[in-house]
């Protein structure tokens, strides 16, 4: 039924460029969606659970340990893409409360019209500035903030400040959690004032991703997880390991900073463009 909905191959240009649904070779109900090129998402239609890239994995577990097992979620999504995640909460943990943030509108429209949300997902889109968007959200609203926004290939240096997760920070239940992507190469230096960054309004936190692109050696995804409370560290790292392409959870990062301070508004810049021919941002 799921693949009798969804259209087939599509190319349109969307208000961050040209976007392309490409079915997959692999799985008769499954599409990615790019841009410029680039793989934004991966989606399949009759398994939202079946996640093709290896950072939206890691993404994934952290919310199955954000609380129990099937426990509906009061989720914002800053970031939509192909609604990978938003799909996979719905069938994880039915009932929960979605909100998705996309600043394209033109994208949101292909993508609901091309990739059909369920029915019952309870997933709320709003088109607009992420940044615009928190700053009028209430106190403790969500049990959970996913962070994965990119204009192009970069994150957009007013999604990167302090003040920027001071908001994310108070949208928060005490409990909840943020969960970040955020891109970056060696040396790490965006990365590094990144995690500083979040963890000076959210200070209990921890990195998983690719041992390589941890030790600075290539370009790639780090998932930020944190909170007011201590991470599920043992779980993490046991998940992290038994992936198909095993990461690593990296618990010291005061060693991983090294002293770098906060970045404030006013000195923000975006993430560091992707070596050419490397997509570095997936959703």
């Amino acid at each position: 039924m799921a693949q009798r909905k969804a259209s087939r191959r599509r190319v349109e240009t969307v208000a961050s460029g040209i976007a392309e649904l490409v079915p997959d070779p692999d799985r008769d109900t499954a599409f990615t969606l790019m841009l410029d090129g680039a793989p934004q998402s991966h989606v399949d239609l009759a398994d939202p659970t079946y996640l093709q890239f290896e950072y939206v994995r890691r993404m994934a577990s952290a919310i199955d340990l954000v609380a129990p097992a099937g426990k509906p979620l009061r989720a914002l999504h800053l970031g939509g893409g192909a609604l990978t995640l938003p799909r996979y909460i719905a069938a994880t943990r039915p009932g929960s409360a979605q909100r998705v943030v996309e600043i394209d509108g033109p994208l949101v429209e292909l993508v609901r019209e091309a990739l059909p949300l369920p029915a019952s997902g309870n997933i709320r889109v709003r088109v607009a500035d992420a940044r615009a968007a928190v700053e009028g959200m209430r106190d403790a609203g969500y049990d959970v903030v996913i962070l994965d926004v990119f204009a192009g290939a970069r994150t957009p240096a007013h999604l990167a400040s302090a003040e920027f997760a001071q908001q994310v920070a108070r949208v928060l239940d005490p409990t909840g959690w943020l969960i970040a992507n955020v891109a970056d190469g060696p040396p790490l230096k965006y990365a590094r004032s990144q995690v500083a960054t979040i963890r000076a309004s959210l200070p209990e936190a921890c990195l998983i991703a690719d041992a390589g692109v941890l030790r600075g050696r290539r370009f790639g995804n780090l998932v930020v997880l944190a909170g007011r409370t201590p991470p599920p560290l043992a779980e993490l790292t046991r998940r992290a390991a038994g992936d198909w392409f095993p990461g690593r959870v990296e618990t010291d990062l005061d060693r991983f900073t090294g002293g770098v301070a906060p970045v404030p508004d006013a000195s923000a810049v975006p993430s560091p463009p992707p070596p050419e021919g490397l997509f570095g941002n997936r959703k």
